[in-house]
């Protein structure tokens, strides 16, 4: 956390203006400019534009230290972690065709729902995408499964550990327990079964009316599945072992020890993760990474564009500290609909994590919280953040490379509002208002 954060360091609100543009460029820079805006240098060029001048301002009003600690404490942690699981997971192969019947299709669905928690939504869609992709194939009727994939893989599966999704390992950062969101277990089998119930039903429906050529031709096309570059689970092992056990609440049980060390564990726990990945890279043939067109664009995106967001975020968290009290959010429901509308359209991290700093001002003399604010309220945000990610193709950083992905082997997507019409408005958010009335 922001160490400065609860010292109510008053800010301008005009001092929001990079954060809020550095947003806004996200969400709709592949809308309208898509063919500038898919070079990794202009984002770069953009996080520098808007980030360079905020921290000359937070240097000038001595806001120093939250900067420094913003970048090294936050985003390197942040980063060395997408990167790491990123490196690991582009190392496994999945390949083969099998028939694609519904019932394989979902349990496709279901198995991605599970690994994405803990090879994070990013890993687990990229190693299933492709599978999905040659399974059908044959079939006329396929445009369902990928949205499906984009629903559970690379959204909703991976509530359940800080590896999951970026978010959610935001918010470990700032004090949340690696193993408190198993809490959260009921929600994601809920949120993750009726989706794969939904899409069984879908699926089965459609199966009925695929051509029967289609359908000889699946079955006729079949290649066992087989894993490879199976080393690379020894490498992840590690990643969620330094995630989850190298803190300095593993080591000292004293608070001020805790609270002193855990800059100096996050540094550490950093440093075994790069080792995992380099390993991965030694370890890995070159014709696996190949298979999977495995290339570091995608975290060089993700470096680029979140170097702006950090720096231009903390102005932003200062300003929700200060002012909190003054939103008027202060009810549980308050806080998983303001989380989840934000995290749809802009990047559902920093949309976290604005929603956690505004709590931490809202509510005083926490007894029993989570991370300094109180439980329910943790877990709203946690559930908006992850869940709503796949309410549209901008929500989470998984969806358009899954979209993208699946117009490159001639399936055709909806287009963003299509997106929305057809799919979040009638499968999602139904679910979600479930996971509300039942959960929250």
């Amino acid at each position: 956390m922001l160490e400065s954060s609860h010292e109510l360091v008053d800010l301008p609100l005009w001092s929001l203006i990079p954060f809020v543009l550095m947003l806004l460029m996200i969400a709709i820079a592949p809308l309208f400019m898509n063919h500038w805006w898919e070079k990794n240098k202009n984002k770069l060029i953009v996080s520098l534009v808007l980030g360079i001048p905020t921290a000359i301002y937070l240097i000038a009003v001595g806001l120093t230290h939250n900067l420094t600690h913003q970048l090294l404490f936050d985003y390197v942690p942040f980063i060395v972690l997408l990167g790491a699981l990123f490196t690991v997971t582009g190392g496994i192969y999945l390949k083969g065709d099998i028939a694609a019947k519904p019932l394989v299709n979902t349990l496709f669905l279901g198995i991605g729902g599970i690994l994405a928690s803990f090879m994070g939504t990013t890993g687990a869609a990229m190693l299933l995408i492709r599978p999905v992709i040659n399974t059908n194939q044959q079939r006329k009727h396929k445009v369902h499964t990928i949205l499906f994939l984009i629903a559970i893989v690379a959204n909703c599966g991976g509530l359940l550990t800080p590896l999951g999704d970026p978010p959610l390992f935001l918010l470990y950062l700032r004090g949340v327990e690696f193993t408190w969101f198993f809490n959260l277990l009921p929600a994601w089998a809920l949120a993750n079964g009726l989706l794969l119930l939904i899409y069984f039903v879908w699926d089965s429906y459609l199966y009925k009316k695929e051509p029967a050529e289609h359908i000889l031709k699946d079955k006729a096309e079949t290649v066992p599945l087989k894993i490879i570059g199976t080393s690379n689970f020894i490498w992840l092992a590690g990643i969620i072992a330094a995630v989850a056990f190298i803190t300095s609440k593993t080591f000292f049980t004293a608070q001020e020890d805790i609270e002193h060390y855990s800059n100096t564990f996050k540094l550490i726990q950093a440093g075994v993760l790069i080792i995992m990945a380099v390993l991965s890279l030694l370890f890995t043939k070159k014709v696996i990474r190949e298979s999977n067109k495995f290339s570091w664009a995608p975290i060089t995106e993700v470096a680029f564009l979140f170097l702006g967001i950090f720096v231009t975020m903390v102005p932003a968290l200062l300003y929700l500290s200060a002012n909190a009290k003054s939103f008027g959010l202060n009810e549980p429901w308050h806080f998983y609909y303001a989380t989840g509308v934000l995290s749809s359209f802009l990047d559902n991290a920093p949309t976290a994590i604005s929603f956690y700093e505004l709590a931490t001002g809202t509510f005083e003399n926490v007894v029993d919280g989570v991370a300094g604010i109180p439980a329910v309220i943790m877990k709203c945000i946690s559930l908006g953040a992850v869940f709503f990610g796949a309410m549209t193709y901008i929500g989470n950083g998984p969806n358009f490379m899954v979209k993208a992905i699946a117009e490159e082997n001639k399936i055709s997507m909806p287009s963003f509002f299509g997106y929305i019409i057809k799919f979040s408005l009638i499968v999602l958010l139904p679910v979600y208002i479930i996971i509300m009335i039942v959960f929250i």
